[in-house]
């Protein structure tokens, strides 16, 4: 799908008054860009307001903003019922817009995930990207476990609040999010370093409504709980932010070892035993390590049978998975690519 000759309509609105007016101050500058001279109209929450009455499956802002408790993530919001992608919006106006804008969009049509994979946006998925600020660059990489974790907390949240039953969404590393052995969602964090600091990008897909081509998280529930059961976007997008914001908070201040326990009830790969090749002159030997966590930095720690440590890298594609093995002394060793398949 190429709608790059459509311009695209941004909704600015804010939590605040003044919030507020820094959506009138970017609106009224023409302020916000996206790549290849894409044209862009802007619009207000008010004058939406004076528009025809949006479908029930419309994106609903005013009951975002009414669910949203944070102090800083998600008080300003620009929503698109059509965009390029969402992470382009935000990475191309960092400068301009305040940490923690949260855009969102119903239809992307130039979505990515990691290695520049295309991520498939059709409606009934929630795209939602998000900036934040970061000075110490040896944690930046840890980032994308805690919004992982963040999202899979937030739905337990709205599912307790709902009082629905719980939605078993779970952590495959790096990325990516699964539920009944199959891929739901996945997160995407990309930085650049000016002035001391890191500006990053956190960009998430979630196929909250979309039953095709595999599952997502209302059928689920519905064959949980009834027909009648379903989990909106904007309350998804609203209850990850405020369980981010206190997430965040305690990674800012504690590290990341104040979220491991936690996020490893959450993921895939506790005691998951791998078979990592490795070519030695003309012979290929296999060796089986097992998974013990994280490392510091954030990559697999695991351990052989000879009881020796070793580190598990991503090539830096997590869909098709050939996983680097990194021994101590240096020494690289292919891994099987579908190893990590839950």
């Amino acid at each position: 799908m190429d709608s790059s000759s459509t311009p695209c309509k941004l909704l600015l609105c804010g939590k605040s008054s003044a919030e507020n007016e820094i959506a009138k101050s970017l609106m009224n500058n023409n302020t916000l860009k996206l790549p290849d001279n894409v044209e862009i109209s802007t619009l207000s929450h008010s004058e939406i307001l004076d528009e025809p009455q949006q479908n029930e499956e419309s994106f609903s802002l005013s009951r975002f903003m009414n669910s949203l408790s944070t102090n800083l993530f998600g008080r300003l919001l620009i929503w698109s019922p059509l965009l390029p992608s969402t992470h382009d919006l935000v990475s191309n106006n960092f400068g301009e817009l305040p940490i923690g804008t949260v855009c969102i969009a119903d239809v992307q049509y130039k979505g990515r995930g990691r290695s520049k994979n295309v991520w498939e946006s059709p409606a009934g998925c929630l795209m939602f990207s998000f900036t934040i600020q970061m000075e110490d660059g040896q944690v930046v990489p840890l980032l994308q476990y805690v919004v992982s974790l963040a999202v899979t907390e937030a739905i337990k949240d709205l599912c307790d609040k709902n009082g629905l039953p719980h939605i078993d969404v779970r952590i495959k590393w790096p990325n990516d999010l699964y539920l009944n052995g199959v891929k739901v969602g996945g997160i995407l964090c990309t930085s650049t370093y000016r002035s001391k600091k890191f500006n990053i990008s956190a960009g998430i897909g979630l196929n909250v409504d979309n039953e095709k081509p595999t599952t997502c998280l209302n059928a689920v529930l519905r064959e949980l709980a009834g027909a009648a059961c379903a989990l909106r976007r904007e309350d998804i997008v609203a209850a990850f932010l405020n369980k981010f914001e206190k997430l965040y908070d305690l990674f800012i201040n504690g590290g990341f070892q104040t979220l491991e326990e936690l996020y490893y009830k959450t993921w895939l790969h506790s005691g998951q035993r791998v078979i990592i090749q490795e070519k030695n002159e003309n012979q290929v030997v296999e060796n089986v390590v097992t998974i013990q966590g994280l490392t510091p930095s954030g990559y697999l720690l695991a351990i052989g049978e000879d009881n020796q440590m070793c580190e598990l890298h991503p090539d830096g594609n997590s869909t098709s998975f050939p996983w680097i093995h990194v021994r101590q002394s240096g020494h690289y060793v292919f891994l099987d690519p579908d190893v990590l398949s839950p």
